[in-house]
């Protein structure tokens, strides 16, 4: 290995190739040290590095290529079996290939591909030349989580049920902290937790079945089955949970709510967990949201530029209400965040009240929900009015007090900010007058409706293209003469199933003067869905049409999250009469 005769620290050189400052990197050395993180981790992280100009700076100025997805996940088992499990661990690398051209040497993947000291190491274990590539921290934990997590979970369960072979009790949860966080139980749910947010996972699953456990994921959207122990282990699962969580292990008979923050790879996630007594034990589900993605530059919402305009025409207003519709795991969040990280000025008193407050934001005072102390929506929004806000964020209008006193403070001059779970904008207002508001308040108060869903992005490396048939044309709006390709899941070793990452979709209504009318009328959601529609609105129908023919989803995509039954009909009444004109030919 020959590659770096000079013995200079990454830091070192970093500077003197001008891609950061001495003051830049004094700064991360010493948030270094808090964290234990890699170094080029950590000046990303703080947002002193791009991801993309670290890992040009090893293949442009230091002369080392980048281990790609691909090669990671096509490794040689063998590579690891030469540099051995615990090096492997220790240095967080990731062996995967023999290099074809010498029989002596060996492709490794690191964070920090020019740290001499690891590479001497690899090559006193292997006996072979070490051939670094760059890889990000991030992915390799992904790898080795793939590599090891499975083993060590079982390894770790098949300690727990040696050492616990009577029914499960709390007492060793009140072990001290270092034997603690050594038993086996704390491992499965630390190693759990970890591997489902390297997969980027937004909810895990801890469901007693009749005869195991079984432990699931959701990632973009999709449950996935990640493990199953035996059931004998469910209290004691469920025990820790609590514990971490702040819940009572107590109480088994009632359902529970509770959250904690979780740090994984340096990365604070909000983890809200839910517990529900079933017929065969406990059921656990824990949502996972990364606090700093949901506080986002507006630019990353991915709005098309006409959907962009109608919001921030809406955003404009200097009072009435803004709501967020869609349901459970729509984004909605996200999208109230980001908005109120727009409007977040020196000069305007924002307070918000949710439940729970998913993310916080310098400069913004937010009161979390505590409905047994007493402080719920309607009382907390009660005490904001007297706090002279000028925008008022309401987590969720979920109930007709709440939505009186919504409207009430946007009447007298407040702009207001909430979540509705209903599907569409349309439906926002009717579910607003079965609350018990009156259709001529809503046209009077609200601005604007957003409503979201969240569709699964194809894998642009396998997605498989076709020429779209008549019925698949009619389902997207597309003329019939002209030519349209249309992709589906492929299936690869970088998505596993032809999906990769989601992209949100929006239907944007500003309500408009012609809205209003109709509220003052006989108000049906389809006459308030037309007439946006006559305004230039895009139904969520048309935002997942348009994605399938940018070839950024497929249509079965689009049906599930958007479908329309009246577009279905008619793509399959066109289909039949097609078939009969045919047939009578």
């Amino acid at each position: 290995m020959a590659l770096f005769g000079a013995k200079k620290r990454l830091g070192e050189q970093l500077v003197d190739a001008g891609m950061i400052k001495q003051e830049q990197l004094e700064l991360a050395l010493v948030e270094q040290k808090n964290t234990k993180a890699k170094l080029g981790e950590t000046l990303i992280s703080m947002g002193l590095m791009k991801a993309a100009d670290f890992s040009n700076f090893f293949s442009t100025t230091m002369g080392i290529p980048t281990a790609t997805t691909e090669d990671l996940k096509n490794f040689d088992p063998k590579t690891i079996e030469v540099v051995g499990d615990d090096l492997v661990r220790k240095h967080q690398i990731f062996p995967y290939a023999f290099d074809m051209d010498n029989i002596n040497a060996i492709h490794v993947a690191m964070a920090e591909p020019n740290n001499l000291g690891i590479i001497d190491d690899i090559e006193m274990a292997s006996g072979m030349e070490v051939i670094p590539h760059y890889a990000p921290q991030t992915e390799l934990a992904v790898m080795l989580d793939k590599l090891y997590g499975d083993k060590s979970r079982q390894e770790a369960a098949d300690q727990f049920l040696l050492e616990h072979e009577a029914e499960y009790g709390v007492e060793e949860e009140k072990e001290e902290e270092d034997t603690v966080g050594e038993a086996p139980i704390v491992k499965i749910v630390r190693s759990m937790i970890q591997q489902s947010v390297r997969e980027g996972a937004s909810d895990i699953h801890i469901e007693p079945m009749e005869k195991g456990l079984r432990i699931r994921s959701r990632v973009d959207g999709m449950l996935q089955q990640d493990a199953e122990y035996s059931l004998t282990m469910l209290p004691a699962m469920t025990a820790r949970i609590k514990i971490i969580s702040g819940l009572d292990i107590s109480e088994k008979r009632k359902p529970q709510d509770g959250r904690l923050t979780y740090i994984v790879d340096n990365v604070e996630y909000d983890v809200r967990v839910s517990i529900l007594p079933t017929v065969y034990g406990e059921k656990t589900v824990m949502r996972l949201t990364k606090k700093q993605g949901l506080t986002q530059e507006k630019k990353f919402l991915g709005l098309y530029p006409d959907d962009e305009a109608r919001l921030d025409g809406i955003m404009n207003n200097p009072h009435g209400i803004i709501l967020v519709t869609g349901p459970t795991g729509s984004g909605k969040s996200t999208t109230c965040y980001t908005v109120l990280n727009e409007l977040n000025k020196p000069d305007v008193n924002i307070i918000t009240v949710e439940d729970p407050v998913e993310a916080n934001i310098a400069g913004i005072n937010q009161v979390q929900v505590n409905v047994k102390a007493g402080l719920t929506f309607a009382s907390a929004l009660r005490s904001i009015l007297r706090q002279d806000p000028d925008i008022i964020m309401i987590g969720e209008i979920r109930d007709g007090e709440t939505a009186q006193i919504a409207v009430q403070a946007s009447i007298t001059g407040h702009l207001v900010i909430s979540t509705l779970h209903t599907n569409s904008t349309a439906a926002s207002v009717t579910r607003l007058i079965d609350m018990g508001v009156e259709p001529y308040m809503i046209g009077d108060a609200v601005v604007g409706i957003i409503a979201q869903r969240l569709v699964r992005r194809l894998c642009q490396n396998c997605k498989v293209g076709h020429e779209a048939t008549r019925q698949e044309k009619i389902l997207l709006a597309w003329p019939d003469e002209q030519p349209l390709t249309v992709y589906e899941p492929g299936g690869c070793e970088i998505c596993g199933n032809g999906y990769k990452g989601r992209k949100a979709i929006y239907e944007i209504m500003p309500i408009s003067a012609a809205i209003r009318r109709i509220l003052h009328e006989t108000v049906t959601a389809e006459k308030i869905e037309e007439a946006a529609v006559s305004e230039g609105m895009n139904t969520l129908r048309m935002a997942g049409a348009r994605n399938v023919v940018e070839g950024i989803t497929s249509i079965a995509e689009m049906v599930r999250v958007a479908y329309d039954m009246d577009a279905q009909t008619a793509a399959n009444t066109s289909v039949l009469d097609e078939t009969s004109e045919e047939e009578a030919g």
